[in-house]
């Protein structure tokens, strides 16, 4: 590719922020949607590459369903907290959140490319918590002082809206870590931005001496476009190892069929399916909660109709767990 760096950066400028533009851009009536009276404090943010993929006209759409607020979003459901896979108490250090023997997460920035309603991390502290500049040396000595840690995973917000130069010189060092075996990033910005993979940083994934694994996260077909297919052959030639992981949506993605027809399309474009997640009992998502009943038989339905590499396995996160919960 050769997409200047700027390109990416207008595109992300001139991403919708405002419902009543969403609205027009889709010919629907904000009247005719179930929409809070007042802004939400979490801000809505839709590229315009994702919404060219939203049927105009179409309120129940599955990609304008994960970015639209919704009045429901104010509803108190129990059980639903601010830090519902117990981040809070996995900082090791600002910006170092370590959960699980062997690999540890940091939180780059804050930002992301689009605001998903049903985040986990929407009330996130990013202001406290996420990684800064005079922060990165104090964080990468914890991890050169524990030989236990073989990944690193570069999370956020979504780690790819930093530069690449920023991005380069972060890897780099990683990957003079001894026993760092691997780099993982996830993101969601080559999906709903595609504009951002540029000829340099693929070019950094290329020389980076150490294999870079990518988690997308994907949660229906129709978001998958020629535009995305590009990028993600682009990383392959780059040496990345492509994955997704899906969240279970109620009224988006909590059909067989649909679930059938994503792996089978995440294929097609070199993504490799994951993990299919219960939804994290963020506040104020919980509305598109699916039963955890209702999600067995959705994964017994790809089991019956897909090979079985191509069956993401479905999980659900618990606070101070190990390890991501196995559902069947």
């Amino acid at each position: 590719m050769n997409t200047p760096s700027a390109t990416w950066q207008q595109a992300l400028a001139d991403a919708f922020g405002s419902v009543a533009d969403l609205c027009a851009y889709l010919q629907l009536s904000p009247a005719d949607l179930n929409l809070p009276e007042q802004a939400s404090a979490f801000p809505l943010r839709v590229p315009r590459d994702f919404a060219a993929r939203m049927q105009a006209g179409n309120p129940d759409d599955p990609l304008l369903r994960q970015v639209l607020p919704d009045l429901a979003e104010l509803t108190d459901y129990p059980g639903y907290t601010d830090d519902p896979v117990g981040d809070l108490k996995a900082v090791a250090e600002t910006g170092v959140i370590h959960k699980y023997r062997g690999r540890v997460l940091f939180i780059m920035t804050g930002a992301c490319a689009v605001h998903c309603r049903y985040c986990f991390r929407r009330n996130f502290p990013y202001g406290e918590l996420q990684l800064s500049g005079r922060q990165f040396e104090s964080a990468l000595t914890y991890v050169e002082q524990r030989p236990e840690i073989s990944e690193v995973i570069l999370s956020g917000g979504d780690p790819l809206l930093l530069s690449d130069a920023k991005l380069e010189q972060l890897m780099c060092r990683f990957a003079e870590i001894g026993h760092i075996k691997r780099i993982r990033i996830h993101t969601r910005t080559p999906v709903v931005l595609p504009e951002r993979v540029t000829s340099a940083l693929l070019r950094t994934f290329a020389a980076l001496p150490k294999p870079v694994a990518m988690v997308l996260h994907v949660n229906h077909a129709q978001e998958l476009s020629n535009s995305v297919n590009q990028i993600c052959t682009e990383l392959k030639l780059s040496g990345v190892t492509l994955l997704n992981q899906s969240v279970l949506l109620k009224g988006i993605n909590d059909d067989g069929e649909q679930l059938r027809e994503l792996s089978e399309k995440l294929f097609s474009f070199n993504i490799l399916p994951y993990y299919l997640h219960l939804l994290d009992r963020a506040r104020g998502v919980g509305h598109f909660e699916v039963s955890e009943a209702e999600a067995k038989i959705l994964h017994q339905y790809l089991q019956r109709h897909l090979p079985g590499y191509l069956v993401p396995r479905l999980v659900k996160e618990q606070a101070g767990a190990a390890f991501k919960i196995p559902i069947c």
